[in-house]
């Protein structure tokens, strides 16, 4: 199971991407748990995860974030934004994967 953990600033277009990640993980067999949270209430849900990824909106929050994630060993990135922008969450499920290792 792989845990793959959104931040970003508000929700909308971020939860799409996640149901579209969610597919092309079922698709390619692949066991995750995929959600998205503000990236404030990151402190409350990094524990959860193996991988943070940024939307790009807010991609300014990334030396902060991978700060956080650093104390526990999790990799964070942005998500590209042309990936981000075609809704390709089968290009930002694999970019996640390539991040846990």
């Amino acid at each position: 199971m792989k845990n793959i953990l959104l931040c970003c600033a508000a929700g909308m277009s971020t939860s799409l991407l996640v149901t579209k990640m969610k597919k092309a993980a079922e698709a390619d067999g692949i066991e995750t748990k995929i959600w998205a949270v503000a990236v404030e209430d990151l402190s409350n849900h990094v524990d959860e995860a193996d991988v943070v990824l940024l939307g790009p909106q807010i991609k300014y929050k990334l030396a902060e974030v991978k700060k956080v994630c650093a104390e526990k060993n999790i990799p964070a990135d942005a998500i590209n934004l042309v990936d981000y922008g075609s809704m390709n969450g089968k290009k930002v499920v694999n970019f996640a994967l390539k991040l846990i290792g």
